[in-house]
C-alpha cells in the first residue's frame, strides 16, 4: 500500500491494544489510519498481551488498506519501561507511524527519533521511513507544537488531544467543545506555520450527528483530518471531510471565473457575492486537487 499524503488521512481511529472485538471493528471501520493504543486504551496488566499480538494486528490493518500507527507509552523509564517495550514490539511490526502521548517537549521527540532510527537499522527498515505523530494533550504541547515539529523530520502531522487537554486546562468537557475552541484554533495555526498537518481532536461522545458537526466546524477552521475513538463515527466523518460535489462545483466556478477575468486583464472577479482574488483562487485549486486525489485513492 502506498502511504497516503497527510491531508488524505481523514480519520485516525484509536483502539485498545488487547481487545479482539474492538480490533475487528477497527479493521471494518473504513478509517484511513488505525492507531493501536498501548497507553490509555490498554490497562497496564494487558500490555504484554497487546504487544504479543501487535504484529498480527498490523498485518490485518494493512490488509484493510489503512495506515498502521501505534501509540506507545512515554520513554521515561529506560530500556525496561513500558514505552521502550512498546516501541520494540511496534517496530517489529514495521509501523508507518509511532504516536507519542503527552508530547510537549522537543527532547521527547528527539529521543524517540533516535530510538526509532536504531530499530530501523536493526530491523532493516527504510531509514527515516517511520513517522512520528506527537499527541499534544497539554497546554504546553499545543503552544509548543512548532518546536515539536522542528525536533524531527519524521513529524509530518500532530494530533490535538481532547480529554487530557481539557483536564490540563481545568475545563469542563461538553459536547459543544467550547472549552477546546481556543486550543483548536491555536493548534491549526501553529501546525500550518510549521508546515505539518493538524489532526483535530476526537469527539468523545456517543452521537454521530455531534461528531459530524464537530468535523465540519473543524474543517471550516482549516482541519482536513480528525482523530476518532468510535468506529461507528468513521465513515460519517470521512464523508464530512471529503469535498462534496457542491464544494467541487463552487471551487470549479471560482477557478474558471478567475482565469477568465485574468485573461481579460482584470485583477479579480465576483462569484456568488465573493471577490475571488489570487489567494481565493489558489485555495480553490487546492480543494480541487485534494478532491481528485481522494477520488483516486478510493478507486
Amino acid at each position: 500500500m502506498t502511504r497516503p499524503a497527510p491531508d488524505l488521512r481523514r480519520t485516525w481511529l484509536f483502539g485498545p491494544g488487547a481487545d479482539a472485538r474492538a480490533h475487528a471493528a477497527m479493521w471494518a471501520s473504513g478509517a484511513d489510519a488505525l492507531i493501536l493504543d498501548l497507553e490509555d486504551f490498554t490497562p497496564a496488566p494487558r500490555r504484554d498481551e497487546a504487544r504479543r499480538g501487535l504484529a498480527a494486528w498490523a498485518s490485518r490493518a494493512r490488509q484493510a488498506g489503512t495506515l498502521v500507527a501505534v501509540r506507545i507509552n512515554a520513554l521515561d523509564d529506560g530500556d525496561l519501561g513500558d514505552g521502550a517495550l512498546d516501541l520494540a514490539a511496534a517496530m517489529a511490526a514495521g509501523p508507518d507511524v509511532i504516536a507519542y502521548p503527552m508530547a510537549d517537549r522537543p527532547a521527547q521527540i528527539r529521543t524517540l527519533d533516535a530510538a526509532i532510527s536504531r530499530w530501523e537499522a536493526l530491523r532493516g527498515l527504510p531509514p527515516g521511513g517511520t513517522e512520528i505523530v506527537p499527541v499534544c494533550e497539554t497546554a504546553r504541547g499545543v503552544v509548543d507544537v512548532r518546536l515539536l515539529a522542528e525536533a524531527s523530520p519524521r513529524v509530518r502531522c500532530a494530533l490535538l488531544g481532547a480529554e487530557d487537554l481539557a483536564a490540563d486546562l481545568c475545563a469542563q468537557r461538553r459536547p459543544d467543545a467550547v472549552e477546546l475552541d481556543h486550543a483548536r484554533r491555536r493548534f491549526v495555526l501553529e501546525c500550518r506555520a510549521a508546515r505539518i498537518e493538524p489532526i483535530d481532536a476526537p469527539y468523545t461522545f456517543d452521537d454521530v450527528d455531534g461528531a459530524v458537526r464537530e468535523a465540519l466546524y473543524a474543517s471550516r477552521l482549516g482541519y482536513r483530518t480528525k482523530a476518532v475513538v468510535r468506529p461507528d463515527h468513521t465513515r460519517a466523518i470521512n464523508a464530512a471531510l471529503t469535498p462534496s460535489a457542491q464544494d467541487v462545483a463552487r471551487a470549479s466556478a471560482m477557478v474558471s471565473a478567475f482565469e477568465a477575468a485574468r485573461a481579460r486583464g482584470e485583477d479579480r472577479v465576483a462569484v456568488d457575492g465573493l471577490w475571488v482574488e489570487v489567494p481565493t483562487y489558489r485555495n480553490a485549486l487546492r480543494l480541487l486537487d485534494r478532491a481528485r486525489r481522494l477520488a483516486g485513492a478510493a478507486s
